[in-house]
């Protein structure tokens, strides 16, 4: 019965909410997400690359 009951409570929860509009704001915020993680990655190797490579030159 509680699996029943927890499978008519998902079924009425996706009836109130469109899927469209779900997967619009998910696609969103996962493209803000990878964007600064990119940016995030690129300048940390290249904070890396300097420390390393670039040394202090006496």
């Amino acid at each position: 019965m509680k699996s029943f009951l927890n499978y008519l409570t998902i079924f009425f929860l996706s009836l109130a909410l469109t899927s469209c509009e779900i997967i619009g704001d998910i696609f969103k915020g996962g493209m803000w997400t990878g964007a600064i993680l990119v940016i995030l990655v690129i300048g940390g190797v290249i904070w890396l690359f300097s420390r390393v490579f670039g040394g202090r030159r006496r």
